[in-house]
């Protein structure tokens, strides 16, 4: 009987084994479904990390402002402040830059390369901040990890030639999110270089939305839709915006980021460096919400200036709500 339990135990043990091998080769996984709220499992400190950016007018940026300046408001109460920072102080940037190679960008492949490499080099600052690059169209593929090396990163993105059969963008998203954004030590922001149109993936829109809010990750946008002259059939041309357009500003939107939508390589170097300068520039809060029950329900978040004048003269953007749910991050 004890030599059969040792072969029922080693066998076991050999089928986790190749199960775990054969999970790793998966280029494509499911996005898991979110956790209801009554789920168990470990519990981090409740709390909502915010970050904020503020512009004047004139869209500059704003600095020199402190703790005192801002209310934060959760479903109209207002919250207990627990963590600031501002640019002097804040953590290090975590991007991930998401690349789709399929089949409707591959006349754009270079602009989407060059638009890589152009924010690669413009965000991560050197023994400070980390990148990493993933690309997606029927399969996802992490193709560099969370690095401060900026030549690996520009050899990974020289390296894509290939294009895939369809475009899985919110299985990057949430893929990406789930397994690299939870565990990043600093601020986390996800950068997506596509047209926007997705075809091919089992999330949807909500779930890469929710994944990106729960990690705290803020996402921008780069849209390819551009010409191959140029010519941009988008916002800039007059022309109403189409579904993927729609998409992408939901996605920055409810995220805290922001969509770009240009063909020319100056106006998209110019607008790298506003994002550049807006994630040095922001500040970060952190709130500990006064309902501490995981109901499962979305919150909407506010925040504001305790001085009027400041109202009037400047506006704040951040993330506008969150899914009250029992998760972990790392």
């Amino acid at each position: 009987m004890k030599n059969l339990a040792r072969f029922f135990g080693f066998l076991g043990l050999v089928l986790s084994l190749g199960l775990t091998s054969a999970a790793q080769q998966t280029p494509r996984t499911s996005p898991t479904p979110p956790p209801s709220a009554g789920d168990d499992g470990p519990i981090k400190t409740f709390e909502v990390r915010l970050p904020v950016t503020v512009k004047d007018k004139k869209k500059n940026l704003v600095s020199g402002l402190s703790r005192g300046d801002f209310l934060v408001f959760e479903d109209g109460v207002q919250q207990e402040v627990t963590f600031f920072s501002d640019e002097k102080t804040n953590p290090p940037i975590y991007v991930g830059v998401l690349m789709d190679t399929s089949p409707s960008t591959a006349g754009k492949m270079r602009f989407s390369k060059e638009a890589a490499r152009n924010f690669l080099y413009t965000v991560t600052r050197v023994r400070k901040d980390r990148a990493a690059f993933m690309t997606f169209d029927h399969e996802v593929n992490l193709l560099k990890d969370f690095t401060d090396k900026l030549d690996e990163l520009d050899k990974a993105v020289d390296g894509v030639k290939k294009v895939g059969s369809q475009t899985a963008l919110y299985d990057a998203i949430w893929q990406f999110c789930d397994e690299k954004m939870r565990s990043a030590p600093g601020r986390r922001v996800l950068v997506l270089i596509t047209d926007g149109d997705d075809t091919f993936s089992r999330a949807d829109i909500n779930d890469a939305i929710d994944i990106a809010q729960r990690t705290e990750t803020a996402i921008f946008a780069i849209s390819t839709k551009a010409g191959f002259l140029g010519s941009v059939p988008g916002v800039e041309a007059g022309t109403v915006k189409d579904e993927g357009d729609k998409m992408l500003d939901r996605l920055t939107r409810e995220t805290g980021g922001e969509a770009f939508y240009t063909g020319d390589m100056l106006a998209l170097e110019r607008a790298l460096k506003r994002v550049a300068d807006e994630l040095r520039g922001q500040y970060i809060i952190t709130y500990r919400p006064a309902n501490q029950e995981y109901d499962g329900r979305k919150r909407k978040i506010e925040v504001r200036f305790v001085d009027k004048q400041k109202a009037d003269d400047y506006r704040i953007r951040t993330k506008t709500e969150y899914r009250a749910i029992r998760d972990s991050l790392k």
